[in-house]
């Protein structure tokens, strides 16, 4: 059986052979933007599976949605600060984002390229009581959630980057409607408390959008920016949102992360050299860096990103 990474480079492969010639929707950010220091990468963790996405549970542990380079089963895995493993949930379906709000880990499932090209809705949207350890289920129905955020009256929005959808929301009873429609091949999200925001990327579009919405009414215009380089080379996967509203995103084909500063609009890279970066998070909790970003692979290693001194 294909894996899902290779389907997934085949895929941008195809898309950029097919919009070669096509002009992005918007201009790519001014090349004089500032550079960025980069960042020092350390490998924490190796010989995973496809690791799709990642979470702090607060608790000293990094939560990582493993995806079967064989097409097996995957599962959510427990990684200590001290380099200890262990599964948190067995015999997960294709997990993908992942999301901790107080003692519940939530989780995505049925993340596969087969759902989304066979229009499939198996997937769905699980819940782990981080003290018990049970699990339930939020929502059913959905077809290839990617990318997973909680807005703040407690409902979920997906992602699907692959097929005619886009995002979605899912209330808490499991109800799901389209959301954002405006924008398409949406993987990573985030949503920034500090501004009531939600930041989304686009993955196999012919420009690389890095795009805030307002989750209360997202066809109202926010602001947006382009990633430099045509949009599937770079396929940009997860996101996340530090305290001043910086956003930084894994670049999976190029290989990079990147920042980007809505409001200015300039972005540089931060680390490169990192193949098929899948997700990126700030440290939390115990034995974890908060000023470090920590960095999943398709290839199935965790790398911590630190900042430059002075």
């Amino acid at each position: 059986m294909t894996s899902s990474r290779s389907t997934r480079r085949a895929i941008a492969a195809l898309t950029a052979a097919a919009t070669a010639t096509m002009l992005p929707a918007v201009q790519p950010a001014s090349a004089a933007s500032p550079s960025c220091a980069h960042w020092t990468a350390h490998t924490v963790s190796a010989g995973h599976g496809i690791l799709e996405n990642l979470a702090f549970d607060g608790r000293g542990n990094l939560l990582l949605s493993e995806q079967s380079a064989t097409g097996g089963a995957g599962a959510i895995v427990r990684l200590g600060a001290d380099g200890s493993a262990g599964v948190a949930v067995p015999a997960v379906d294709t997990p993908g984002g992942i999301v901790v709000d107080g003692g519940t880990a939530y989780f995505t499932t049925g993340n596969s390229v087969a759902s989304a090209l066979a229009n499939r809705a198996d997937g769905t949207i699980r819940a782990l009581d981080l003290d018990t350890g049970a699990l339930t289920t939020v929502a059913t129905g959905l077809t290839m959630p990617n990318g997973l955020a909680r807005l703040p009256d407690g409902d979920f929005v997906v992602s699907r980057d692959i097929g005619a959808a886009t995002m979605t929301r899912v209330a808490a009873d499991g109800t799901a409607v389209p959301y954002a429609p405006s924008l398409s091949s949406t993987n990573g999200l985030a949503f920034d408390r500090q501004r009531q925001r939600l930041v989304v990327s686009t993955t196999f579009d012919p420009a690389t959008l890095i795009t805030a919405v307002d989750y209360a009414d997202p066809a109202r215009p926010m602001p947006r920016t382009v990633v430099p380089g045509f949009g599937p080379l770079n396929s940009a996967d997860d996101l996340t949102v530090d305290a001043d509203g910086t956003v930084y995103v894994a670049l999976n084909a190029a290989g990079r992360i990147q920042r980007v500063d809505l409001d200015t609009g300039q972005t540089c890279a931060i680390a490169d050299g990192l193949p098929l970066s899948s997700s990126v998070r700030f440290g939390a909790g115990p034995g974890w860096d908060p000023t470090a970003l920590y960095v999943t692979s398709f290839l199935g290693t965790v790398t911590r990103l630190t900042p430059p001194t002075g």
